[in-house]
């Protein structure tokens, strides 16, 4: 997750769209709400929760310019790959008619 700022949020979940939705909603975690989190960047898919948690433990490990370079290899325009999914959340300015 990251916002306007690029701050970034590395984490694992069992569901990417409720975990997302939390998140934008400002109660995904502490670091997450403080940061207003709001934008999903980046997220891999694992069929085993121990892949996903040592992929996790890994990119955790990184240090923030190789987590940057991640990002932008798929998303370099660091759009909101979760943009479609929800109508808005509290972030988000309302949109014109």
């Amino acid at each position: 997750m990251t916002n306007r700022s690029k701050t970034l949020y590395t984490g694992v979940t069992n569901s990417l769209m409720r975990r997302v939705r939390e998140h934008k909603l400002g109660i995904g975690s502490s670091f997450a709400a403080r940061y207003k989190l709001d934008r999903l960047a980046y997220f891999e898919r694992f069929d085993d929760i121990r892949n996903a948690i040592e992929r996790e433990k890994e990119i955790k490990g990184w240090l923030r310019i190789r987590k940057i370079a991640l990002v932008v290899s798929v998303n370099p325009e660091w759009k909101d790959l979760s943009a479609e999914w929800y109508e808005g959340h509290q972030y988000e300015p309302q949109k014109a008619s």
